[in-house]
């Protein structure tokens, strides 16, 4: 298979949403690895990408998925605890820094670890480097502030996908408000 094209005739670099064969979603793929498990028939396309956009070859056409579904039953270890990883963390916290609002650039742990504080998500919040150099290894209360969002752990179903990313594709949708059996 060659490059995609979309309307720009550019190529795709895109993710597709992986269903289990229960139809619970179980991770977000690249094109290419989702497009290999579907022509070794070990998923099938529940649907296509809305634009339209195929992928050529010598002897084939393939539309680009947008979802697709495992044939067989995965069986997935439950994980009691989402990770706390930077992208999960900007993610919750919408980019914004917790101390001024502006973009954020960087992370803080609100008690500082110098201070016995935990990496967890209930301590740790996004920041902007000027509010993270500012407050250093201070707690809040000795320089004044206040957070303007209380740091906890994230919740629903898409927080539990592996690649965590939301790439925003509309048709997924129905598919992120399902609960895991």
């Amino acid at each position: 298979m060659s490059t995609a094209t979309g309307t720009e005739g550019g190529p795709v670099s895109r993710h597709v949403l992986l269903l289990n064969a229960s139809y619970e979603p179980l991770t977000t793929l690249p094109l290419r690895r989702a497009v290999l498990l579907v022509l070794r028939d070990k998923a099938e396309v529940v649907h296509g990408d809305a634009a339209g956009t195929v992928l050529h070859s010598a002897s084939m056409v393939l539309s680009v998925p947008s979802v697709i579904r495992l044939h067989r039953y995965i069986r997935v270890p439950y994980r009691r605890r989402i990770p706390l990883t930077r992208v999960a963390l900007m993610r919750r916290d919408g980019h914004h820094c917790a101390y001024c609002g502006k973009r954020a650039e960087t992370i803080d742990h609100v008690v500082p670890r110098s201070r016995g504080g935990a990496h967890v998500w209930e301590n740790v919040v996004a920041s902007c480097k000027p509010c993270n150099h500012r407050k250093a290894d201070r707690l809040l209360d000795e320089l004044g502030w206040r957070l303007n969002v209380t740091p906890t752990v994230p919740r629903g179903l898409h927080w539990r996908l592996i690649n965590g990313e939301q790439h925003g594709d509309p048709q997924w949708a129905p598919y992120m408000t399902r609960q895991a059996a």
